[in-house]
């Protein structure tokens, strides 16, 4: 490992996968380190006690234990705007500033639970231990959880590229990442219901900073999941 920065995590993370945009988006170099998630490591647990993914390493700062670590996703993405301002991933309006922190915590919280919880663990986490994925589970998330959270986004984009407007923000970084998780397993939502989200999600996923995490998810899940889902049914 030569950068600086190491990520531990996991590149099929949502949350792995909003970090690793934002480094790109700013250009600094990083490795990531795997960790495996079901059975982490003590000396993960030590930097990242709450056991989620990911955790950034600065080895500017130090190289070993605790110091120069930073766990959670959001609280890495504070850290490397401070580290590296331009380009911004946050907008300077007050306002705007924190409408974009809503709307990652959105991302990060309800997209997160719904979409990761409810169809992406239920098909993937199966896979991983052998057994059928819990495609009923997987088809109520899809067709009752996930649709009023798609409906928010659409009113929100109100034919905006971005969500704050022309801008890209932490906010569409976040969102992305997670309509990435659904999308890698059963595809993005109804352009015919949600053609402004359905555009967000085609025009991200075309995105040179999302490319190097989503090649290294298409590249674990070839074999788990050679045909996506339809779980529209």
């Amino acid at each position: 490992m030569t950068a600086s920065l190491i990520l531990f995590g996991s590149p099929l993370s949502p949350f792995q996968r909003k970090v690793e945009a934002v480094m790109a988006l700013k250009g600094l170099d990083y490795d990531c380190q795997a960790i495996n998630i079901m059975a982490m490591p003590d000396w993960y647990l030590a930097i990242s006690p709450l056991a989620r993914i990911p955790a950034l390493r600065d080895t500017s700062i130090a190289t070993e234990g605790s110091e120069g670590t930073i766990a959670d996703s959001s609280a890495i993405c504070g850290y490397l705007e401070k580290k590296c301002s331009a380009p911004a991933a946050y907008p300077d309006d007050p306002y705007l500033h924190g409408r974009a922190l809503w709307l990652e915590e959105y991302a990060d919280s309800a997209m997160a639970m719904a979409g990761g919880g409810g169809v992406f663990r239920p098909i993937i986490f199966a896979a991983m231990t052998g057994k059928e994925p819990d495609l009923d589970t997987a088809r109520k998330t899809w067709n009752e959880k996930l649709p009023p959270l798609w409906d928010y986004l659409e009113q929100h984009l109100d034919g905006q590229p971005y969500f704050l407007g022309d801008t890209l923000s932490i906010a569409d970084i976040s969102i992305a990442a997670q309509l990435m998780q659904t999308d890698l397993i059963a595809g993005p939502p109804d352009a015919a219901k949600w053609p402004a989200l359905a555009r967000f999600l085609e025009t991200m996923n075309a995105h040179e900073m999302f490319q190097r995490n989503l090649i290294a998810c298409q590249k674990m899940l070839a074999k788990m999941v050679p045909e996506k889902f339809d779980l529209s049914a």
